[in-house]
């Protein structure tokens, strides 16, 4: 079983033990804008999910501290997100992600897609409550590296996502808001023209407020190529 360590601003340390790793899909605050994202994902072969927004069960073990993520191809990529983590202890921390998907994968399911690559976390958070008031102006912000040079592909705030809250609620309906449960927010739009099928991937979660940001990076290594 994965267990997460996650160091807080006081200095204190927070383990969570996963047990439960939820992604959540479409989750775009305004859903006008998530029915035109999924009218243009269905153009490119994405099959339209039954509700919006929608929510994946991934298997616990892919959620990663790391800084590499091995890839079988080339057209895998992440997605800069924010984690929902029930700590050991039953309390609510938020953190830094990004969800590695497989994009070859997608067209068959996103489900399946979901479950082809880790969910990277940070290795520091804040505590939900401490950051509650004001959540929506906390920045989401991603950059791509090709040839070791940076480019910024995503750049958002949360009040593009649905809430914290919003998902724990939706946990606590379904008897899942339990020490070990991490939830993936869903993601903020890309850039046009900049390339996700990049050779690193680097998220950072910050606060105007204090400063404080909260990064996570890692490289992309192919995989060998297999025999048979």
């Amino acid at each position: 079983m994965t267990t997460l360590s996650f160091e807080l601003p006081d200095g204190s340390t927070r383990t969570a033990t996963v047990e439960r790793l939820l992604n959540a899909g479409y989750a775009g605050r305004s859903q006008e804008d998530v029915a035109a994202h999924v009218a243009e994902l269905a153009e490119l072969g994405v099959p339209a999910p039954s509700t919006v927004p929608a929510l994946y069960p991934v298997s616990p073990y892919l959620a990663r501290q790391t800084d590499r993520v091995d890839a079988q191809h080339g057209r895998t990529s992440g997605e800069a997100e924010w984690a929902l983590v029930v700590d050991d202890g039953g309390d609510l921390l938020l953190t830094a992600a990004c969800d590695h998907t497989d994009r070859e994968l997608e067209v068959h399911g996103v489900a399946w897609s979901k479950n082809a690559g880790p969910d990277v976390l940070a290795r520091r958070a804040w505590r939900l409550e401490e950051v509650r008031p004001r959540i929506d102006g906390l920045t989401l912000r991603a950059w791509v590296a090709h040839g070791g040079e940076e480019t910024l592909i995503q750049d958002g705030t949360l009040a593009d996502l649905l809430t914290p809250d919003y998902w724990a609620e939706v946990l606590r309906e379904r008897g899942e808001l339990r020490p070990g449960t991490v939830l993936i927010s869903g993601t903020i739009p890309m850039a046009e023209g900049v390339d996700q099928f990049a050779e690193g991937w680097r998220v950072e979660l910050g606060d105007p407020a204090t400063g404080d940001v909260i990064r996570l990076g890692y490289r992309v290594a192919a995989m060998p190529q297999p025999i048979g």
